[in-house]
């Protein structure tokens, strides 16, 4: 099958353009390189350009009428800067994506795979979130996210188009041949971070918020591995006919390992497989941060028929050599 991959310059887009060819489809890619570097997509088929250009989608699928699906994830992803910026957040997530999915509805192009988060998710008790538990996104970009589930459900009951909605848990690692990663020089995510301050890149790392509500006061997250991801999303192309149907023609599904970590334990499994200690400080929670979550994965399970292969130090170690090998794929 050949799929519409838009941000499949990105880390996690980039990764799953690799498992897609491995699993003998075509991907073709959409993306703006806004931020995801053009040697992500060398060797594909690319369009440069916003997924709100109607002119453009037009001219892919004139371009590529065999176009089987189409995998949204390109978006704008730092919690701060969404914060400080929501008008940006919500133009690139909410109404650029709207006039993509509204434009794919009017070629016909109906099925559609879309990233979204589990930031989107209120705390538990227990902090595993199965897709029926309640929501609470608590920053612009969340907010964002659980806005295009609505809409996609919407549309979905309102024409032919049809979603399977995947909330991603939070991504790790490297493509396996470390052709493509984490792209930033000065990443914000927890692991990016983690990686600068062993690298002596940082001064140290901040674990933010340490009297949460948890077993030892620090945050709570779901590591899953960007190569199983990946995966993911191709079992989402292959068995879409299978997941959605006219009488639900939206599915939420989680993706993660299953497995609850807190940002204490990530350190201390970080320092292990580093072979040394990294410098750590503390601090209160930044505006937006949540306390987190573990992903229910028995969905995934039942209709993908995915569930993680790589743990917690699978990707720990894929990031540090990723980050050893960056400015040679970057050049920067």
């Amino acid at each position: 099958m050949k799929v519409l991959v838009t941000g499949g310059a990105g880390y996690i887009g980039s990764t799953t353009a690799k498992a897609l060819e491995r699993a003998g489809h075509v991907p073709v890619v959409l993306d703006s390189l806004r931020s995801g570097p053009r040697a992500f997509v060398r060797g594909r088929a690319f369009y440069e350009g916003d997924v709100a250009d109607r002119a453009l989608l037009r001219r892919i699928v004139a371009e590529h009428p065999d176009l089987g699906a189409v995998i949204h994830m390109a978006a704008r992803i730092v919690v701060p800067e969404s914060i400080a910026e929501p008008a940006a957040y919500y133009r690139a997530n909410v109404s650029a994506s709207l006039e993509l999915f509204d434009e794919l509805a009017a070629l016909g192009l109906n099925r559609v795979v879309f990233s979204s988060s589990a930031s989107v998710y209120a705390p538990t008790a227990t902090f595993e979130v199965d897709e029926q538990s309640p929501l609470a996104p608590t920053s612009p970009y969340a907010r964002s996210k659980r806005m295009m589930e609505e809409v996609l459900a919407d549309l979905a009951a309102a024409s032919g188009l049809r979603a399977v909605v995947l909330r991603y848990f939070n991504p790790i690692g490297a493509d396996p041949e470390l052709e493509s990663g984490v792209y930033l020089p000065a990443p914000t995510h927890v692991m990016g971070r983690l990686v600068m301050a062993a690298r002596g890149e940082l001064d140290a790392f901040t674990i933010t918020g340490t009297d949460l509500p948890t077993r030892d006061g620090t945050g709570v997250r779901d590591f899953v591995h960007v190569w199983d991801l990946a995966e993911a999303h191709v079992r989402a192309v292959e068995r879409f006919d299978d997941v959605v149907t006219d009488e639900q023609p939206s599915v939420v599904i989680n993706l993660g390992t299953g497995a609850g970590v807190t940002v204490r334990e990530l350190v201390s499994t970080f320092e292990s497989v580093h072979g040394s200690r990294v410098p750590v400080r503390e601090a209160a929670p930044r505006p937006g941060d949540a306390i987190g979550a573990f992903a229910n994965v028995d969905r995934a399970t039942d209709l993908l028929g995915w569930k993680a292969q790589l743990g917690l130090a699978d990707g720990i170690d894929a990031a540090l050599r990723w980050a050893a090998r960056r400015h040679e794929v970057l050049g920067r």
